[in-house]
């Protein structure tokens, strides 16, 4: 009898192993080849562990498993260079900072990962956490998606913002004295030893990316909306750091001074950029840095005006449609850009409103599709996705129109694949 048993087993082992190896073949009517800006036809995609084996293959294995995309255009996953998976907006992140445990805010965050993946992005960088904890949820998050333990996209996790004590980063501002202390673990930092700290924290623990805070920002209490927050020295030994880690520095930073600064000290990205001017532009063009904007949110915001403290609402008032026109600026002048949604601004699963908001500011179909692919891939330093192309991780999304014509279309997405598996196909028959 345990003969048969063990039989039994091998069978449905050897099976499933064998079920596992069957290529699978994507039938669509045409995919976007991004880096030309131009439609292939057909789109007969072979994929085998994960990769893109083959694209308009002469020959076929002998076993196959196909899928049924042939009125659908593909796309390469996309990729969202900002968002806060664990963090919710109604017009306030107080009921989230005071009354939401750590344990509570990384289950939110598998959620608001999910809808996130469903809305065709297969990879996002988490640009720091918003729970006081000095476990990293983000970090714990990436790990599990790989692991396949929840559905998400590939995450690039910050763990904490470094940030200057009362600061845009620090999740207590507006707390009275000596209720919570945070320190460099946390991100909260006071000199440029503290930095070190911080960032080497950060790392240690799974980072993947850092992001400081160069500058005030809008949804916090300080006054200014763009004054320099972190000092010049401070910038620079975050920069260091990172990049002696091989690790990326992404800058939030809406005033010139400290975009200027941030850029000075190294940086890979600015975030937000709001007030960006001449010579910020310049030397993003001449030191390659990227520019990040986040100018999608600001219809999202509009209605919750009204609910926000005033401090904040002014300042949101003030920044955003400067933030408009100063993006305009930038594209005309032909900085690099990658889309970030600044997600849940752009509420979790909407963040392709964001790639709508680069075109409505000047770029074309293509640069914005471009900005959410192979940009972001640049600035990720990562070259194994990003492109429907051989070798390439199979991330691969489907759309009903031309998103060269419609770029509308990404806001409709029907199937997505992630390295090769299908999360995602609601024209699939039941």
């Amino acid at each position: 009898m345990k003969k048969v048993i063990y039989l039994i087993v091998c069978l449905i082992v050897s099976y499933d192993i064998a079920a596992n190896e069957i290529p699978t073949l994507i039938q669509a009517k045409s995919y976007v080849d991004v880096d030309k800006g131009r439609l292939v036809s057909p789109a007969n995609i072979l994929i085998e562990n994960g990769l893109i084996k083959a694209i308009n293959p002469e020959q076929l294995p002998d076993k196959v498993h196909r899928i049924d995309l042939k009125n659908k255009i593909l796309l390469p996953g996309l990729i969202d260079m900002h968002t806060h998976l664990d963090l919710d907006f109604d017009g306030s992140f107080d009921h989230i900072l005071t009354k939401e445990n750590a344990s509570k805010g990384a289950i939110r965050a598998v959620r608001n990962a999910e809808l996130t993946l469903m809305g065709g992005f297969t990879t996002v960088r988490n640009v720091g956490q918003g729970h006081i904890t000095k476990d990293l949820t983000n970090v714990a998050l990436s790990e599990a998606g790989k692991e396949g333990w929840v559905k998400a996209p590939s995450i690039f996790p910050a763990g904490h913002m470094v940030t200057i004590e009362g600061g845009h980063g620090d999740l207590t501002m507006g707390f009275a004295e000596g209720l919570i202390e945070i320190g460099p673990k946390h991100g909260v930092v006071n000199s440029v030893d503290d930095v070190v700290k911080a960032v080497r924290y950060q790392i240690k623990h799974g980072a993947k990316v850092i992001k400081i805070h160069a500058t005030a920002g809008v949804l916090s209490l300080e006054d200014s909306v763009g004054a320099q927050q972190l000092t010049d020295l401070e910038m620079k030994a975050a920069v260091d750091e990172a990049h002696r880690h091989d690790i990326k520095v992404a800058a939030h930073a809406h005033g010139t001074q400290g975009i200027i600064a941030a850029i000075e000290a190294g940086v890979d990205s600015i975030e937000h950029g709001s007030l960006i001017n001449d010579k910020a532009i310049e030397l993003m063009k001449s030191n390659g840095t990227y520019l990040v904007p986040t100018t999608g949110l600001v219809e999202y915001l509009q209605p919750l005006l009204e609910k926000m403290h005033p401090k904040l609402r002014e300042k949101a008032e003030y920044v955003l449609p400067l933030g408009k026109e100063r993006l305009i600026q930038a594209i005309k002048s032909n900085v690099k850009i990658a889309m970030g949604s600044d997600a849940p601004l752009i509420p979790h699963g909407e963040n392709a409103a964001e790639i709508l908001a680069l075109v409505a500011r000047g770029m074309t179909h293509s640069q914005a599709l471009q900005a959410a692919t192979i940009n972001a891939t640049e600035l990720l330093g990562v070259e194994d996705r990003g492109r429907i192309k051989v070798n390439l991780l199979a991330d691969i999304i489907a759309v009903d129109e031309n998103p060269l014509e419609n770029i509308e279309t990404v806001m409709n997405v029907s199937f997505v694949m992630k390295s090769g598996a299908v999360v995602k196909h609601t024209d699939k028959e039941q």
